[in-house]
């Protein structure tokens, strides 16, 4: 038997304990605090990265996935190489460097060389055609070009006559230089670089330029539905407002894994990966490749990220392979509706779901495209951690987010940090109108583009989205669709194609469609989810019946201004922009 003595140790001690360990989380729930705070007072988003570098030191920065991994310090070593590059070359502030190439390490590198020199960084879609590249580099008046190894075959350098020297990201070799003073530059750099620090770079060395708010960072030129490109003109202070609304809602801690999978030539992943990263002091991871559901599964494993940022496709691919077959049966069905076992089966469907991810992530940030509805309805059936974050590159690109646990059901969360928002509408609570924005985040313009600014941007400064969208009275926002794709019947009904496609994208043997207005009709254009047509043995003829079967239980579902009266089988997927969304613009002249 315990005596009392015994007992009274025993509780003091498990008390020591308990109080320990409460300090230690209000320690470090108010460093957090304080280092939001140092975050927030900055106004130089150069200095939030000079700190970070010369903090992280030791730490792993920047990891080529299956490849080599560079430390911050070596990060640094490359941004001063670069710099000497850039002097010796001539390269003046403000001048335009542009980079294109898949997402890497050195990728990363040279970007943050281009800012912390005092140039302007022009990212280019390595996604993008030869032709829209030459004229984005002849556009933007650039100077020098980076590029991978994988796209270079495809350009021409003759195309592009004003560019004094084009650099490979691989190894840096020079693989075209019109400049004495650059090719002077590539082949003396590592000597130039000995003679500066002959004594070993070290972290104090590090010691970049002060930038103006106003000051222009980048041109990242848009990758929309409309056609052409152009350039967006974005300043210093987009990029750390920004920044500091991700760290007050994300959070993450130096040494956090995040795979960047969004190409950081868009600006969604450029800011929401990248650049928050490094001011933060994670470990970025770069799958070099196309995010397929298999690669996912396999690098998440392994490398177990803390935030995982992504188009809603590929949540949408990995929850419609991996996870929906599993409850997709008449007993996973009717579990789910019973009021004491569905808990269960939903708590293991979402541990399988959180595994596929990595099984270590706060949240999965989903961005640049709308998010399907039924995807979206099993993930809050399951409480599964995601959330929506709404912008554009004209906002560089936050415009609404909120944390998980805060989102609202089907709305992209309230307007960030730094910024306001309206619906204009007579009711802007029910009846949808365009949504614009003001602030921080907005950009300064479009380059060499006037005429195309005053259309956006007007003269009380609210920047006009292009997005139709109702507001509730807590500031929750909802997009019902793109002023420009709103369909507009005979009988005078807007309908909004993107909300039809949703639902028949869940449908058997559908990979992705597009709704049009034919005359006053509407088809639907269909490519198939060739993979289980092949896995069932479908020939042509059932394809074709059972999109018929879709269409009965599609417009089933629809009100009778805004059913189908045709579904017609597409042979080759739809062409896309960064965010996954179709080149809509291509496709309005097929015939019926």
């Amino acid at each position: 038997m315990w005596n009392e003595a015994f007992i009274w140790k025993k509780f003091a001690t498990h008390t020591l304990i308990s109080l320990n360990f409460y300090y230690f989380c209000a320690q470090f729930t108010n460093f957090c605090a304080i280092f939001l705070r140092k975050m927030e007072n900055k106004e130089s988003l150069i200095q939030l990265i000079e700190e970070s570098i010369r903090r992280n030191w030791d730490r792993d920065a920047m990891t080529d996935y299956k490849g080599a991994t560079l430390q911050y310090r070596d990060v640094a070593r490359k941004i001063e190489k670069m710099h000497i590059l850039f002097e010796f070359a001539g390269i003046k502030p403000c001048d335009k460097i542009a980079l294109c190439g898949r997402n890497s390490a050195n990728w990363t590198a040279v970007f943050l060389s281009i800012i912390t020199y005092g140039a302007v960084a022009v990212p280019i879609l390595h996604e993008f055609k030869a032709d829209n590249v030459h004229n984005i580099v002849n556009h933007s008046d650039a100077r020098m070009m980076f590029v991978g190894d994988q796209v270079w075959e495809n350009f021409n350098e003759a195309a592009m006559p004003r560019l004094e020297g084009i650099i490979e990201l691989k190894n840096f070799d020079l693989v075209v230089s019109r400049s004495k003073q650059l090719t002077y530059a590539r082949e003396h750099l590592n000597e130039e670089f000995g003679k500066r620090y002959p004594c070993r770079f070290r972290a104090e060395h590090v010691s970049y330029r002060r930038e103006d708010p106003e000051e222009l960072a980048v041109i990242n030129y848009t990758s929309g539905t409309t056609g052409y490109s152009k350039g967006v003109m974005l300043p210093y202070r987009c990029f750390l407002s920004n920044i500091q609304h991700i760290h007050r809602k994300v959070g993450l801690q130096a040494g956090d894994n995040v795979v960047s999978m969004l190409p950081l030539g868009h600006i969604f992943g450029l800011t929401f990966d990248f650049l928050y990263g490094v001011t933060v002091g994670v470990h970025l991871w770069f799958l070099t490749r196309m995010p397929s559901p298999k690669i996912i599964a396999e690098s998440f494993a392994e490398i177990r990220p803390r935030v995982i940022a992504c188009v809603p496709l590929i949540v949408e691919k990995i929850f419609k392979k991996n996870i929906l077959p599993k409850v997709d049966n008449k007993l996973g069905k009717l579990l789910l509706k019973l009021p004491i076992i569905s808990d269960k089966i939903k708590e293991q469907i979402r541990n399988q779901a959180m595994e596929v991810f990595g099984n270590n992530f706060i949240e999965i940030v989903v961005g640049g495209a709308p998010f399907n509805a039924e995807v979206e309805a099993f993930l809050r059936k399951i409480n599964f951690p995601y959330t929506i974050a709404y912008g554009m590159t004209e906002a560089a690109p936050l415009i609404c987010h909120s944390r998980w646990d805060e989102i609202e059901y089907t709305s992209c969360g309230r307007t960030v940090s730094n910024m306001e928002t309206k619906v204009l509408s007579p009711d802007p609570g029910h009846i949808p109108g365009e949504l614009v924005c003001r602030g921080r985040n907005v950009m300064s313009g479009y380059f060499k583009n006037p005429e195309a600014t005053a259309q956006t941007i007007d003269a009380e400064g609210w920047l006009h989205t292009g997005d139709m969208a109702i507001k509730d009275a807590e500031g929750n926002i909802f997009i019902k669709g793109r002023c420009k794709n709103m369909l507009l019947t005979a009988s005078g009904q807007n309908i909004y194609p993107e909300e039809i496609e949703a639902r028949l994208n869940n449908m058997p043997y559908v990979g992705e469609s597009l709704v049009l207005l034919s005359g006053d009709k509407l088809i639907a254009l269909v490519y198939p989810d060739h993979e289980d047509t092949f896995a069932h043995g479908l020939s042509a003829i059932q394809l074709e019946q059972l999109m018929e079967v879709n269409r009965g239980e599609l417009n089933k579902q629809l009100p009778a201004y805004c059913q189908i009266t045709r579904i017609r089988l597409y042979p080759e997927e739809f062409e896309k922009t960064a965010k996954k969304s179709i080149k809509r613009f291509l496709y309005q002249n097929i015939e019926n």
